[in-house]
């Protein structure tokens, strides 16, 4: 293979000022990576014009139109050029870039969009005449008058057509369209009092792929309104909502049950001052906060909003505003570590619908039997003979029972707890189902993966009363690191004795592991500190020793509870009943799946055609 010269040349280099056209292209390909980014950044500039309906209309992708028209405070004729000048903005006055409150700052969108595409923005503010201004590959035009009643459209038509190299990267129509739709959608839940409409007007149609109208009321009714419409029915029914606060950090929205979870992390949403941001500290915070309700192979839904002085944040990181950095990151993992966990305690019990829609989903009629003609139907006088001929009859079946069915005895002086949550137990199928009755239908229980969860739940509020229990190491072991890693491992010591993991720092980059917990039994402490150090880089947080410890405790768990098999008398039955009602989380098992399915009386007649 022939080696590749990075030299610039064999003569002296020399520095040269690029001209202001190849500065706009260069910049632009840090803001405008593909036509979603432009959607992005055309929004943002309306939602900081105080519009309250945004409409965008895309051609074959983005690549060849992007429009977006918005009613929002417009711009005079005197403002339109300015506009278009890199690091020109009203947003804010340069004195303080720590202070910012809008979601556009640095002045570069309009002037990257134009010096790579063919941009016109006719515009009209309030007291002023409609004025119009188009620039191509970043030579503008003079402005001239336009018919505009009030607010702000961009077009953009040719988007690359200045660097087509660039063209090459961009993806098929329909995935650009998608991505265009996801950017929509995430400002769309941003801003749930604005309507948001999509169009798709490739090949002279008119298609609206996304529609999402303003909502009214409160915050919580107006989001729950918003993420129906941007997520669907089902997400709102199975999410609980959030609200907590710490040190001046206000965590709300949605979290979905942890029933309700995803094979990926398509349904994470998380916004910084009404920002959408895709930040590691924030997603490993949530899954912290899910931690011992999933399995390793799913991933939480939720939809949280984060508002903190913006002092407190830097979202000055990328071009893209995708990225921040907070003061104080501690602070906001804990809030949302914390507040989740306490909505998800709460909910109680609780499980998701979606487990009876997937229950009723897989109840099959059995294969039609081949048609029966008259002629070969038996008379009623040879089906007498035949019920007859039967033993036992239906009547003496009354009180049998099947083999696999443990009936319940109840103490008919006791008052049945239909009215209860989980109802009352009737009977134990295949000696690991409880069949219950409640007031509006029944419910199934695995009672082994119910009486794990209890058992786990107990366990845990133990440990977090009486601590960890630590196992002293005879001779501490020293394991050698540099001075960074060593630093950054102590800076956490207060979290890992909480856990039973006690280190010290031993001279240089060594630290001293004194202590370690019990449960683990014995423990390689260099393999242990390397994967702590991994988390510590990746999250700025380790889980890594709480996590092991709580494995162990969901292990005990696993083998004290009820096993499958057990035949259980009534007043066990019930008594498992209760303390389900009474345990938060005890909707589903450690490892993430539900420990019963709650069938309503009218699907339940409706699987039988009597609806």
């Amino acid at each position: 293979m022939a080696a590749f010269d990075r030299k610039i040349s064999d003569d002296h280099p020399v520095i040269r000022q690029l001209d202001e056209a190849a500065i706009n292209r260069i910049a632009a390909g840090e803001v405008v990576e593909r036509p979603a980014s432009a959607v992005k950044e055309l929004i943002e500039n309306a939602l900081d014009a105080q519009a309250s309906r945004i409409e965008v209309e895309i051609a074959y992708g983005g690549k060849t139109l992007i429009r977006v028209t918005d009613d929002g405070c417009g711009m005079s004729e005197t403002e339109l050029p300015l506009a278009l000048a890199r690091h020109a903005t009203s947003k804010i006055d340069g004195s303080d870039l720590l202070n910012i409150h809008s979601f556009g700052f640095r002045g570069e969108a309009l002037p990257s969009l134009a010096a790579v595409g063919r941009l016109t923005i006719r515009s009209r503010a309030d007291g002023h005449a409609g004025a119009e201004v188009s620039v191509s590959g970043g030579g503008a035009q003079q402005v001239r008058p336009a018919a505009l009643t009030s607010g702000t459209v961009v077009e953009l038509r040719d988007l690359f057509f200045a660097t087509p190299a660039r063209l090459k990267f961009l993806r098929t129509d329909r995935a650009e369209m998608q991505a265009i739709g996801d950017v929509v959608k995430r400002l769309a839940m941003a801003e749930p009092y604005v309507t948001f409409i999509l169009r798709d007007v490739s090949a002279g149609k008119d298609r609206v792929t996304f529609r999402a109208d303003a909502q009214t009321g409160d915050l919580f009714d107006a989001l729950a309104g918003r993420l129906r419409s941007v997520l669907g029915k089902e997400f709102t029914e199975n999410a609980i909502p959030i609200d907590a606060e710490r040190e001046e950090v206000q965590l709300t929205g949605y979290a979905a049950l942890p029933t309700y979870s995803r094979g990926s992390a398509v349904q994470q949403f998380l916004f910084v001052n009404g920002r959408p941001v895709r930040d590691k500290l924030l997603i490993g915070a949530l899954r912290g906060a899910y931690m011992d309700t999933l399995s390793r192979d799913r991933h939480p839904a939720a939809c949280l909003f984060i508002e903190l002085d913006p002092t407190r944040v830097d979202v000055n990181v990328h071009p893209a505003k995708s990225e921040v950095r907070f003061r104080d990151p501690g602070t906001v993992r804990g809030l949302i570590v914390s507040g989740l966990r306490h909505a998800l305690a709460e909910a109680g019990h609780r499980s998701s619908s979606t487990v009876a829609g997937a229950t009723l989903g897989a109840f099959r009629p059995e294969p039609a039997e081949p048609r029966i003609y008259q002629m070969d139907r038996l008379s009623p006088a040879a089906r007498t003979a035949g019920y007859t001929a039967q033993s036992p009859g239906f009547a003496d079946m009354a009180q049998d029972y099947s083999a696999r069915v443990e009936p319940v005895v109840e103490d008919e002086t006791r008052p049945e707890p239909q009215d209860r949550p989980l109802g009352a137990a009737r009977a134990q199928v295949h000696e690991n189902y409880i069949i219950a009755q409640t007031g509006t239908g029944m419910v199934i229980v695995d009672q082994h993966a119910a009486h794990e969860r209890l058992v786990y739940e107990r366990l845990k509020r133990q440990m977090a009363e009486n601590g960890v229990a630590a196992q002293a190491l005879l001779i501490p072991e020293i394991v050698e690191m540099c001075e960074g890693d060593a630093r950054m491992l102590l800076d956490h010591a207060e979290t890992f004795a909480r856990f039973g993991l006690t280190l010290e720092p031993f001279g240089g980059g060594a630290v001293a592991v004194r202590e370690t917990p019990a449960l683990l039994g014995e423990v390689n402490c260099k393999a242990m500190l390397e994967d702590i150090l991994d988390e510590l880089a990746d999250q700025g947080s380790s889980d890594l020793v709480q996590s092991r410890v709580e494995a162990i405790l969901s292990r005990v768990a696993c083998h004290g509870s009820i096993r499958s098999g057990r035949r259980m008398q009534a007043e066990e039955m019930n008594a498992l009943l209760r303390e389900m009602e009474a345990t938060p989380l005890s909707g589903q098992c450690n490892h993430g799946r539900p420990t019963y399915v709650e069938l309503k009386l009218a699907d339940i007649e409706r699987l039988f055609g009597r609806s």
